[in-house]
C-alpha cells in the first residue's frame, strides 16, 4: 500500500551517462532536490538489486524499489532471499516490483521456456507473501513447487510487491493479490484506462510507472530517438499486445507490417508524430515536468522517470526536481 500522505517522485538507476562509480554525487543529492525514490530494472544491463543496496546508502531517506525483477530468471525462494536482504538492509524503505517480463529476455536471453505468463505471476506473489513472512512453504502451486523453505532472515517491515502488469487480467491480479501495479510504455491519458483494473482491488494501491523522459533536446532528434526505442519495444509481442488493447492498432498497423518485411527504415518513418509525443516525454524541462505531473494526476502514485542517454544527467535531474 502507497503512502498517500507523500508526493512521491521517482528516478530511475542506475544512470547513463556516468560510470556507475560516480553516480554516488547524483544519488546523494536527490532527496535535497526533492525525489524520494529510485528505482532499477532488470534486463540485459545491470541487476535490479545491486544499485538499490548502493543507494541505501548513499541516500539513506530514499525508497527503494525493483522495477522489475523478472519471475522466472530467479527461482522463488532465491527472489525471496534478495528481496528480504535489502528490505533488512533498508527497513521500511524497500518495495519489491517482479514481473513476468518478455519472451526476448526470458527465453532468447536465458533459455528458460516463457509459458503460462499469468500463472507464474500469481503463483510468484502467493508464495512471496507466504516466504517474506517468514512461514514455512510447501506447496505444489501450478507452475512450480517448494518443498520445505523458511526464509532464514525476515524483514521487519515485510515489503510491499508490486506487480508489473499491461492488460486486465494482470492488472487485475496487481490489485487483488499485491499491494499494486508497475506499469510503462504508456501515455499520460492511457493511465485512465489502467488504472480502474489496479483500483478494483481495493483503496490505496500504488501504481508505478516507469516514464522515459528527454529533456532539453529538439523535437526532431527527441522523436527520431523515440521512435527507435518504440520499434525495439512494440514488436515485442506483449506490448503490441498492450497497445493493441490501448487502441493503437490503426497507429501502429504501418509500423508493423513494414517491420515485418524487414524495412526497418521505413518502419521507423511510420510511427506517427503524436504517438512519439504520448509515449516519450520530450521539450524543456518545465514542460517535462508538466508531463509527468499529467501521469499522476490521471492515477499514478508514483513516477519513476527514466532519463536516456546523455553525458552528464545530473544537470537534468536537477531541471526536473519536483516543483
Amino acid at each position: 500500500m502507497t503512502d498517500k500522505t507523500t508526493r512521491r517522485w521517482g528516478l530511475t538507476i542506475p544512470l547513463d551517462g556516468i560510470s556507475f562509480d560516480q553516480q554516488r554525487r547524483v544519488i546523494e543529492e536527490l532527496p535535497d532536490l526533492g525525489y524520494t525514490d529510485v528505482w532499477s530494472s532488470e534486463a540485459g544491463a545491470g541487476d535490479a538489486f545491486t544499485p538499490l543496496a548502493l543507494a541505501s546508502t548513499w541516500a539513506p531517506s530514499l525508497r527503494l524499489g525493483t522495477a522489475i525483477v523478472p519471475v522466472y530468471s530467479r527461482g522463488p525462494a532465491t527472489l525471496a532471499m534478495s528481496a528480504a536482504t535489502l528490505a533488512a538492509a533498508a527497513p521500511g524503505r524497500f518495495v519489491l516490483g517482479v514481473g513476468t517480463s518478455s519472451d526476448v529476455i526470458v527465453e532468447k536471453w536465458n533459455g528458460i521456456p516463457f509459458e503460462e505468463p499469468f500463472k507464474r505471476a500469481r503463483d510468484t506473489l502467493r508464495f512471496l507473501r507466504s516466504a517474506l513472512a517468514g512461514e514455512k512453504v510447501s506447496h505444489e502451486y501450478d507452475t512450480f513447487s517448494v518443498q520445505g523453505f523458511r526464509a532464514g532472515l525476515v524483514p521487519d517491515p515485510v515489503p510491499p510487491v508490486l506487480l508489473a502488469a499491461l492488460r486486465p487480467g494482470m492488472l487485475r491480479l496487481a490489485g487483488r493479490e499485491a499491494d499494486g501495479a508497475i506499469v510503462n510504455w504508456l501515455s499520460a491519458d492511457d493511465v485512465r484506462t489502467v488504472a480502474p483494473y489496479v483500483n478494483e482491488g481495493g483503496a490505496g494501491k500504488e501504481i508505478a510507472a516507469r516514464i522515459f523522459v528527454l529533456p532539453g533536446m529538439d523535437a526532431d532528434t527527441s522523436r527520431a530517438i523515440g521512435r527507435r526505442m518504440i520499434a525495439a519495444y512494440m514488436n515485442v509481442p506483449v506490448y503490441r499486445a498492450f497497445h493493441e488493447f490501448l487502441g493503437r492498432s490503426d497507429d501502429f498497423a504501418a509500423m508493423w507490417r513494414l517491420w515485418a518485411e524487414g524495412d526497418r527504415k521505413g518502419a521507423l518513418e511510420a510511427i506517427p508524430d503524436h504517438v512519439v509525443d504520448d509515449l516519450i516525454v520530450h521539450g524543456a524541462p518545465e514542460k517535462c515536468r508538466e508531463h509527468v505531473e499529467r501521469y499522476m494526476d490521471n492515477g499514478v502514485t508514483t513516477p519513476a522517470i527514466a532519463l536516456l542517454p546523455s553525458e552528464d544527467p545530473a544537470p537534468m535531474i536537477r531541471a526536473l526536481a519536483p516543483r
